[in-house]
């Protein structure tokens, strides 16, 4: 049940923490710029829509790839784990998404798994985790290197500078246009 889950939860954290997994030093910075995202989830989940109609929405010049895996069930720590390897060693990904929707503690499990966990902390490429809704939190999530509430929010959080360097170039290209209206007009 729940409850033993929970414990289970509980004494993993205390030994992944106490190796250093969840510290803040260890933490890359997020490319402020990505080129390429790579994105883990199951192409059948709401998470992978999400996922897209953000970044297209918000940044639709950078390429995201999906990289397919079960995130429920007993099979799914190792699927997560080849999945984490094979988006670090695509060519051009700079940044990894990690993620699924919410569920009860036993559907989010696979995150909490030790060699996810493991896989996570030691991929190539700095690793977003946007598992399950704003409470949940798994020990993936500790170890990656930035810990989205949602995986909608984890698609806007990689693809804030993006954003905001294209609304920055708008504005100075409506300020372009209207400097040179007024010198046309001199």
């Amino acid at each position: 049940g729940a409850g033993s889950l929970y414990e289970e939860f509980l004494r993993l954290r205390a030994k992944l923490a106490a190796q250093g997994l969840f510290d803040e030093g260890r933490r890359r910075p997020i490319p402020r710029h990505p080129a390429v995202i790579g994105v883990i989830t199951s192409p059948d989940a709401a998470a992978w829509h999400d996922v897209m109609t953000a970044m297209r929405r918000r940044c639709p010049h950078v390429e995201v790839i999906l990289v397919p895996s079960l995130v429920q069930g007993a099979d799914a720590p190792p699927a997560l784990v080849a999945a984490l390897q094979r988006a670090a060693a695509l060519q051009g990904v700079d940044t990894v998404l990690l993620v699924r929707g919410g569920g009860s503690l036993e559907d989010l499990w696979a995150f909490n798994d030790e060699r996810v966990v493991r896989a996570v902390a030691s991929c190539r490429a700095p690793v977003i985790c946007g598992v399950g809704h704003e409470s949940d939190v798994t020990l993936s999530d500790l170890a990656a290197d930035l810990r989205a509430p949602t995986p909608t929010a984890a698609a806007e959080l990689v693809s804030g500078a993006a954003a905001e360097v294209s609304a920055q170039l708008a504005q100075s290209g409506r300020r372009l246009q209207l400097a040179l209206g007024r010198q046309i007009d001199r």
